[in-house]
């Protein structure tokens, strides 16, 4: 696992492109790769320093479509279900709040919108391919 980890922070040492998520006070995220097909990036990690080093999590996303590329990455609504799942157990736990409410609430937003926008695509035939 350590030697995945140098790999990765020598990407982002030769080129990883720090995203603006608001403070970095605990952790860091870098889009690894340059923006592919689509105009986005598809690897990314994020970075926070401990005693033993720098430690870090990647990510991986779908990069071409399934039925062209095959299932080769995880997908936005992955980790925002994530999201959504660990808020709402901070909402049923001491830290519920309104904040993390409306997050949930935007969140769920977010969902609807993508999978609404696959099904439009399920409809028109086009879903898992290039086409537009």
């Amino acid at each position: 696992m350590a030697q995945i980890i140098d790999a990765l922070m020598q990407k982002v040492i030769d080129g990883g492109r720090l995203l603006e998520t608001g403070s970095h006070r605990f952790t860091k995220v870098y889009a690894l790769d340059a923006p592919g097909p689509g105009g986005a990036s598809h690897e990314y990690v994020i970075s926070w320093e401990q005693e033993q080093g720098v430690a870090g999590n990647v990510i991986v996303f779908q990069e071409g479509p399934v039925k062209e590329a095959g299932v080769n990455g995880c997908f936005m609504e992955d980790l925002i279900s994530i999201c959504v799942d660990r808020l709402e157990a901070f909402q049923a736990g001491d830290f519920n709040c309104v904040e993390n409410a409306m997050a949930v609430d935007s969140l769920k937003s977010a969902l609807f919108s993508l999978d609404s926008r696959t099904k439009e695509r399920q409809e028109r035939g086009v879903e898992g391919r290039s086409s537009v």
